[in-house]
């Protein structure tokens, strides 16, 4: 077991999901890897049980006609339950005398569960589910068929909603990626191809925070530009990206540090127990409906947004996290009141 995850395991079950949250994106849970379910780990450590399977949804792809129908398969082919790896390596240095940090490269077990499904947007919530059966609500991914305006991060701890050119339209889909209290933190948009026995979907390059893997060690860089592709495969699927590890002010960048490969890598299994991970979301799902709303509401509204938090968020995170913990303990779940009394505090449509 890592260092990380017997941290982790000691806490209390609502600082054990932030924290594990946290943790470069992804609770540690000291897996062992293997393609059978009979198996032994080193001493001391859990043995965890499972298979590779194909991904069931992958043959919906083919079956579909229309571009946009297409599209939208691939995305759905997102969801299930997976074993994933994520694994970050500096490569091309940009910067006089800088040195390649250590790749980080660590692994959990995720259950992708579909929140919306319509022809032109497809929303989906991920869940960590670590061995001892503790729960992470995880990142979220809303995909928008032809939108025509996205959010972008624009400023440290800063995002507004910015309208989509003609061409960023026509047969593309938006993504926008959520943090694990739903906050923004970026879109991409492109168009899916289906060539090749798989289907990628590659984004135009566009700006992200500073990534949770890293906050808490470096301070030589604030943004991310960054270009992803995802392919959904006959065993599940990938996340690549391409970033570029840049100090910015305000909008103008001030330096370039190092390229930086990411590669997340999803693949379907059966034989683990992601019961906790249903459980979890079936009690707490309509209040992270309200959670999503209010979000958006005030994102409509201003058109503009300001986290008033450092980089980690974790007063909004802690706040949020604890009332969905509440949920099953108390006679009713929190109020959309309670929940903009959270952003009222920490959230801010004033960028000047």
């Amino acid at each position: 077991m890592t260092i990380e995850a017997a941290f982790i395991r000691s806490l209390s079950p609502i600082k054990y999901a932030i924290c594990g949250a946290l943790l470069g994106g992804c609770a540690q849970n000291g897996y062992v890897n293997t393609q059978s379910s009979d198996v032994s780990g080193e001493s001391g450590e859990e043995t965890t049980g499972y298979s590779f399977v194909s991904n069931a949804y992958f043959g919906n792809i083919a079956k579909s006609s229309s571009v946009a129908e297409k599209g939208r398969a691939a995305i759905l082919a997102m969801q299930g339950e997976h074993k994933v790896n994520f694994d970050f390596n500096e490569t091309v240095i940009l910067q006089p005398g800088y040195e390649r940090h250590a790749a980080k490269s660590t692994g959990a077990f995720e259950v992708v569960v579909v929140v919306e499904d319509s022809p032109d947007k497809v929303v989906l919530q991920h869940i960590l589910v670590v061995g001892d059966g503790h729960v992470v609500k995880h990142w979220r991914q809303d995909w928008i068929y032809q939108a025509s305006e996205r959010f972008e991060f624009v400023a440290d701890q800063t995002w507004a909603i910015k309208p989509m050119a003609d061409h960023q339209q026509e047969g593309q889909w938006t993504q926008c990626v959520y943090e694990v209290s739903d906050a923004p933190r970026y879109c991409g948009t492109g168009s899916w191809n289906h060539r090749y026995g798989v289907s990628t979907w590659t984004s135009d390059r566009t700006w992200r925070p500073l990534p949770r893997r890293e906050y808490t060690v470096r301070d030589d860089y604030n943004a991310l530009n960054v270009e992803n592709r995802h392919t959904v495969t006959a065993q599940g699927w990938t996340h690549e990206q391409d970033n570029t590890k840049t100090l910015r002010d305000g909008t103008k960048t001030q330096a370039t540090i190092v390229r930086e490969f990411g590669f997340n890598d999803y693949r379907r299994i059966d034989g683990y127990d992601f019961s906790p991970g249903y459980e979890y979301w079936q009690k707490t799902a309509e209040y992270w409906a309200e959670v999503r709303e209010a979000w958006s509401a005030r994102f409509n509204s201003n058109k503009k947004m300001v986290l008033k938090t450092e980089v980690d968020g974790m007063p909004i995170i802690a706040a949020i996290f604890s009332q969905a913990e509440s949920i099953g303990r108390v006679v009713e779940r929190p109020s959309a009141n309670e929940i903009n009394e959270v952003l009222d505090q920490w959230v801010s449509a004033d960028v000047d």
